[in-house]
């Protein structure tokens, strides 16, 4: 049976990050498709976006895919430590991405308050 992956599962989030995994994308390509991404200079966005999206679970992105977006603790429990590295790994990137976000979010408002402070004490 073969299934693709779902790159953005019911949760909206994407398991894969085009930088990161740029490595896992051309092997797939080339494994699925007989397609190399390097020598492949006229293939449209559209056309890229629509094969990505037809990764099968077979392929170096579609299994690492798999174990990042597995949600059953039976399943996790029973990843191989290389599973686990690579379900581990990404959990922690995205912690870090959010906590980032927030810090920007946090900064952003704080500065809107320090200068509305301040502008109410200039002004008043």
């Amino acid at each position: 049976m073969s299934m693709e992956v779902h790159p953005q599962k019911n949760s909206g989030e994407a398991y894969y990050d085009f930088v990161e995994d740029w490595n896992l994308i051309e092997s797939s390509f080339v494994k699925q498709y007989g397609i190399r991404l390097r020598q492949d200079d006229d293939m449209s966005w559209d056309e890229f976006c629509s094969l990505l999206t037809g990764i099968m679970y077979d392929t170096p992105l579609g299994r690492v895919v798999e174990i990042r977006s597995e949600k059953d603790p039976k399943v996790i429990k029973e990843f191989t430590k290389e599973e686990k590295r690579i379900y581990n790994e990404w959990r922690y990137r995205r912690r870090e991405k959010i906590c980032q976000g927030k810090i920007e979010i946090l900064t952003y408002e704080n500065f809107w308050k320090d200068f509305q402070k301040e502008a109410k004490r200039m002004f008043s």
